[in-house]
């Protein structure tokens, strides 16, 4: 007797998408060297066996992903870039407009990514880092009278330079990664008609107080204000009951 499932119809593959995964992962693992310059396109028609317009239409998907570029003068092919956080921001907001990553696990993430950089901030900053913290909140402070895109700007640099403080290249790429798809959801909160100017004031003193941890050493409280405030920022435009529990846990 044999067993039965139900399998989803076979989608298939663009000849150049296989161009794109090939030659991606040739940059990614080091194959390809940055800064070296691909194959002409003929060499790559005559490598893939398939026709000009194929081996563009790749080439134009990679460039767009941030990982070749052409440059004016050179010969053969496009310049081979290096991976950076722009790339993967630009994935991870497509894989939020599709679906394909909901909202709950971009904040649960948020939450670790802040949690952990702000415990490292305390131990490695130095005087231009928090010379730059103190900066934005300042300026945070300033634009609660002003638009919500200007605060959120504000808000932004306080924790890209929180990110840069941790001392961890990681860790601040990813955060400037998943900055561009949550800065939207930032200001569209800072926005609501329900976030007047004293929320943005009362937004503020909580980075001022994550501030003061940082800059008195204090890891523990630094990693624990950072967690609860990105929990209780955006534990409302989360839907799912189970999705809420495990943010709150997160957040301890």
């Amino acid at each position: 007797m044999s067993a039965t499932h139900s399998f989803e119809p076979a989608v298939p593959v663009h000849t150049y998408q296989r161009i794109v995964d090939q030659i991606e992962q040739a940059i990614v693992s080091g194959e390809i060297p940055v800064g070296s310059q691909l194959a002409s396109e003929r060499d790559l028609m005559v490598q893939f066996g398939v026709s000009r317009p194929t081996v563009r239409e790749a080439l134009r998907i990679l460039q767009s992903m941030g990982l070749l570029e052409s440059r004016p003068g050179t010969r053969g092919g496009p310049v081979v870039l290096a991976p950076s956080s722009k790339t993967l921001s630009r994935s991870l907001r497509a894989m939020v407009g599709t679906d394909a990553l909901d909202v709950a696990a971009l904040i649960e993430y948020r939450v670790v990514l802040e949690g952990t950089t702000s415990r490292l901030a305390a131990v490695r900053r130095d005087a231009a880092q928090l010379e730059r913290m103190r900066a934005a909140i300042e300026q945070m402070e300033r634009d609660a009278e002003a638009n919500a895109e200007t605060f959120a700007d504000a808000d932004l640099e306080f924790h890209e330079a929180i990110w840069e403080a941790s001392g961890n290249e990681v860790l601040r790429l990813s955060g400037q990664a998943v900055s561009g798809v949550l800065r939207v959801i930032m200001q569209r909160d800072a926005e609501g008609e329900h976030h007047d100017n004293r929320v943005k004031l009362e937004s503020a003193a909580i980075d001022r107080r994550l501030f003061a941890a940082i800059e008195r050493h204090d890891a523990e409280e630094a990693g624990r204000i950072a967690r609860h405030a990105v929990a209780d920022r955006f534990a409302p435009l989360i839907d799912d009951e189970r999705d809420r529990r495990v943010l709150s846990v997160l957040a301890e």
